[in-house]
């Protein structure tokens, strides 16, 4: 599993808060919107079955619908990184979720489930093409086999597709959350946090949580190029970072142009490699099967090299992937 978000990142969604902003925010739909959030409960871990306890690592939450005995499950998965069979996994989390809620009693008359939505959080930097549905992985089957291809679906959140001035407009946590992730510069991440202190007034526990948080990822970006100590509060972070703000500002630039030059050229020779690949493939075998043309756009460089050996001698398309 391609996860790289840090304990810290779960750990803001192990707030009610952030939980409520993300489908109020990023989730267009009325109904959800009409939903009283206050009632919001994080599944507790015990509640799960041991398979879906060691099997699936993050947030699940369930909110009442209209003040009945009937709960929407919020299964929230968090990615940084593009993969294929998300739609899959999701799948199999989905059929676990409910068998724990069979064995622990929670269903509906007549032995009906709760509804659940799935939920992919990814913040990583390349674009997300993999699947949506589960039946966009299977091939197709004329006749009788087509009224048993499985349908599957998640509802992926992507933050690389809203501008900072979009988010900018939102008095909303997790819209802070992914401008700090892609902050405009070291200026903006100060704003950030004065904003998120004041609205986080009565709430010195998320205040904590988010100070932690910020200095984890500030830490782990280069372009920043300083050390911080342990904080606790948002103000006491704020007032950390003022007095290197200058200095920051400064590496932030110098780092920033050289990161732009070489992204740009690795991202440059690995465009005209899958297009060469893409090429080679069509002259040989004719229309790319689409799971392919997926796995050829999140491949390295090193995989489309190899694939293109491959293809020059391959007796059909398959052989070149094979591992």
């Amino acid at each position: 599993m391609q996860n790289n978000h840090d304990g810290g990142y779960k750990a803001l969604f192990s707030n009610p808060e952030l939980v409520r902003d993300l489908i109020l925010g990023f989730i267009p739909d009325d109904w959800l919107h009409s939903l009283d959030y206050s009632t919001l409960e994080a599944v507790n871990a015990s509640f799960v079955t041991e398979d879906f306890a060691q099997r699936h690592e993050d947030i699940i939450w369930r909110v009442k619908v209209g003040g009945k005995r009937l709960y929407l499950y919020l299964l929230i998965e968090f990615q940084s990184g593009v993969d294929q069979y998300m739609v899959l996994r999701m799948m199999v989390y989905i059929g676990l979720l409910y068998q724990a809620l069979i064995k622990e009693g929670e269903v509906l008359a007549g032995g009906r489930l709760p509804p659940i939505l799935p939920i992919v959080l990814y913040n990583g930097k390349r674009n997300w093409t993999a699947p949506l549905d589960v039946n966009e992985l299977i091939e197709a089957a004329p006749g009788l086999m087509e009224k048993f291809v499985p349908s599957a679906r998640y509802y992926l959140v992507d933050e690389n597709v809203y501008a900072d001035s979009e988010l900018a407009s939102l008095k909303n946590l997790v819209a802070a959350v992914f401008r700090l992730e892609h902050p405009v510069s070291p200026e903006a991440i100060q704003e950030l946090i004065a904003s998120l202190h004041a609205w986080l007034i009565d709430r010195p526990d998320l205040r904590r949580t988010f100070a932690r948080w910020i200095r984890k990822t500030l830490l782990r970006d280069r372009k920043y190029a300083i050390l911080l100590p342990e904080v606790n509060d948002l103000l006491e972070l704020k007032v950390m970072l003022a007095d290197k703000l200058e200095e920051w500002a400064l590496a932030y630039k110098a780092e920033g142009k050289a990161e732009g030059k070489a992204e740009g050229k690795a991202e440059g020779k690995i465009e005209g490699e899958m297009l060469a690949l893409q090429k080679v493939l069509a002259k040989r075998f004719g229309a790319i099967p689409p799971q392919i043309t997926a796995k050829i756009a999140n491949a390295s460089l090193a995989d489309i090299e190899r694939w293109i050996d491959r293809a020059l001698d391959a007796r059909n398309i398959e052989d070149i992937f094979v591992e």
